[in-house]
């Protein structure tokens, strides 16, 4: 039996409507998992004019009882018109409603009606705009679920997924924000995701901080001091991991299938090798919930919004992911 998973439109701006009215139309949800869509009727009606494209769907009062072989459902919320947002726009109501529809979701995932979610793009700025105060939707994911445990955004790219020690800070930060504790979180919870996903034992990548891995303490201690530390800790743990590697060349030997999985310091460090890699087809994965939760790792496109013309490749790969790791979770 195929997990439930529920799916948000994303933004009711951006691109994310279209995505999903293309995926439901050309039937790239239902391989993976029972889907249910989440969101306002009239987003889903006005996106497949956008997207050119015309399916049935059926509006569900609650997931009980849904024929999972007849039209795809959809839960309306009736919380946003189409008609009063300006496409490819920071819009109040459409961030506000984004927010609104993901919490509905976070809330069928713990009366346990869905098995996992998988939101389309959304807009930070939005959010906050809508009345939504976090830095982030990962952040907004543990306050809803009241989950005080290790968190944090994994980026994942074909079989190669990467985490990181620091995230949404300034580059200034970064080093002081560099503790044995902190990089023993990032890589336990690398660890502890990718077994959830079914991996046995994954194959861990530490990256450095410094050039060169610091060239021995030349061109910097953190690797000395601190990297290096953790990693021979989270060893001792049973983990399979290894490191400290020079962050210009743990790419070229991970992209090769050396490894699952690379721990990098900060932000950039993963990011400009993945989306080198494969922008449209990157995946982000709300690591260490206690729900499957994963979204494009693109934006809402605002430039390209309402045009029909967003690639779906990601958010059909985030439906794929979040449904193999709620299918692992059942077995």
């Amino acid at each position: 039996m195929k997990p439930v998973i529920g799916v948000t439109m994303g933004e009711t701006a951006g691109i994310g409507p279209e995505i999903i009215a293309k995926l439901c139309a050309q039937n790239r949800l239902r391989p993976y998992c029972r889907p249910v869509l989440i969101g306002d009727v009239r987003v889903l009606t006005a996106a497949q004019k956008i997207a050119k494209v015309d399916f049935t769907f059926r509006v569900v009062d609650s997931i009980d009882g849904i024929e999972w072989e007849g039209p795809i459902p959809i839960i309306d919320l009736k919380n946003i018109d189409p008609a009063a947002v300006q496409m490819g726009t920071l819009d109040a109501k459409s961030g506000k409603a984004t927010g609104d529809t993901l919490v509905k979701g976070l809330e069928l995932l713990q009366s346990g009606k869905i098995e996992g979610l998988t939101f389309a793009p959304l807009n930070k700025a939005g959010l906050k705009k809508g009345g939504h105060e976090f830095s982030d939707e990962h952040k907004m994911f543990a306050h809803y679920l009241k989950w005080d445990k290790p968190f944090g955004e994994i980026n994942v790219l074909d079989k190669l997924w990467t985490s990181r020690v620091t995230s949404h800070i300034p580059i200034s930060e970064v080093a002081k924000n560099l503790t044995v504790d902190n990089i023993l979180r990032a890589v336990g919870l690398a660890n502890a995701t990718l077994i959830r996903t079914g991996y046995d034992k994954p194959r861990i990548a530490v990256s450095a901080l410094n050039p060169h891995a610091g060239e021995s303490g030349l061109c910097g201690r953190e690797e000395i001091d601190i990297i290096a530390p953790a990693v021979q800790t989270a060893a001792s743990q049973g983990m399979n991991v290894a490191g400290p590697f020079s962050a210009d060349t743990v790419f070229i030997n991970a992209f090769k299938g050396m490894y699952d999985v690379v721990v990098t310091m900060y932000h950039d460090q993963g990011q400009i090798a993945m989306k080198l890699m494969g922008f449209q087809f990157g995946v982000t994965v709300t690591g260490g919930m206690p729900y499957p939760i994963a979204t494009p790792a693109h934006g809402t496109a605002f430039d390209i919004a309402g045009r029909g013309v967003a690639n779906i490749d990601a958010t059909e790969r985030a439906v794929m992911i979040a449904s193999k790791m709620a299918a692992f979770k059942v077995k």
